[in-house]
């Protein structure tokens, strides 16, 4: 007497079977599940090389299937939806991860040495002018405009910031002299 019974859930299914009914004996998605969940894990597994991932990408599958179970178990072949869904997770989950990653890449601090002490003492210098001869220094040297440049963007005379540029450059003259420890009595 031969005694036949259901297969579990962590058992393959019996030889000779594909492991769920035939469309002519009607699919049920329990059976489906039962018959099918174990072998595409492993399938995922190995594409993935994560267990619990693959759980979580054939559990999101099915739970895809069984939202449009009436469609999906009139193909000929549900498992095959099943898998490609589980294998268009696994997919979308690396291309996600992959950007991601690329993100935090160029989120990177970038350890930049600090100002010389040149630049701190010119800074200083700076800071100790009037705005008017500030500002002309600035746009003259740094920015590289020209004087009639700067007189048209202040809406001053030319004259005005010639005059700027000359005190704004004998004062910062003294400044850095005396901050260096530089003077002409030496």
């Amino acid at each position: 007497m031969t005694m036949t019974r259901e297969p579990r859930r962590d058992e393959p299914p019996p030889e000779g079977t594909a492991g769920w009914p035939e469309p002519s004996e009607g699919i049920d998605f329990d059976g489906l599940y039962h018959a099918q969940f174990r072998s595409l894990t492993l399938q995922l597994a190995a594409y993935c090389g994560d267990l619990a991932q693959a759980q979580d990408l054939v559990q999101e599958a099915f739970c895809r299937a069984f939202a449009r179970w009436s469609r999906v178990s009139r193909y000929d072949d549900p498992v095959a939806w099943v898998r490609r869904v589980a294998w268009n997770l696994a997919t979308s989950r690396w291309r996600r991860l992959r950007t991601a990653q690329s993100w935090l890449r160029r989120q990177r601090e970038e350890h930049v040495p600090g100002p010389g002490p040149d630049r701190v003492a010119l800074t200083a210098a700076l800071a100790q002018l009037p705005t008017g001869q500030r500002r002309a220094v600035v746009l003259h040297y740094l920015a590289d405009l020209s004087v009639t440049q700067i007189a048209r963007q202040e809406g001053v005379p030319e004259g005005t910031v010639k005059s700027w540029l000359h005190r704004g450059r004998t004062a910062l003259a003294a400044e850095l002299t005396t901050t260096n420890g530089v003077n002409d009595h030496d």
